[in-house]
């Protein structure tokens, strides 16, 4: 028999992560207890598992495998940079106006249930819910501002503007 070529398989799809090849790890140290030790052969496999495990904050990290079995007990691994990739936090207000979304950031059937039990029946057309989106972005840059000013990175109740 030869040297397997298999290192571990993905812990979400189950595909083989051959030795030496890139995979990611979940940046929570929960995730990567020896007894855990969570592979994913893709950032689409990683995504998969976040709804499970609930975590408050995490990205996924680039890794190699070893290059062989024997390389894999000492701790060796291939050559390479090693790359954080950033998930859903961005950290400078230059990167964050960059790369913030612009899509609809209201649930649509919370929206309609509302209207339709606040008016006694009124329906309501999805047009408004792109409008109402640039509201709540409005206001979330004047709450992110105000957090800023008072040197924090977390957005508290207090720092919402009165509307």
């Amino acid at each position: 028999m030869g040297e397997p070529t298999t290192w571990r398989r993905c812990s979400v799809c189950k595909n083989p992560i051959p030795f030496g090849a890139i995979h990611q790890v979940c940046s929570v140290s929960t995730c990567n207890r020896p007894r855990t030790g969570l592979v994913f052969c893709s950032v689409t496999c990683w995504e998969i598992h976040l709804p499970d495990v609930n975590h408050r904050e995490a990205w996924a990290v680039e890794r190699r495998a070893p290059l062989t079995r024997d390389s894999e007990s000492t701790g060796a691994v291939a050559s390479g940079p090693q790359r954080r990739i950033v998930r859903p936090t961005v950290s400078t207000p230059v990167a964050a106006a960059a790369t913030a979304p612009n899509e609809v950031l209201i649930v649509a059937s919370r929206l309609k249930e509302y209207v339709r039990v606040k008016s006694g029946g009124y329906n309501t057309s999805d047009r408004v819910l792109e409008p109402l989106s640039e509201i709540v972005r409005r206001v979330c840059d004047q709450a992110i501002d105000n957090a800023r000013r008072d040197g924090r990175m977390t957005v508290l109740d207090r720092d919402i503007p009165d509307v």
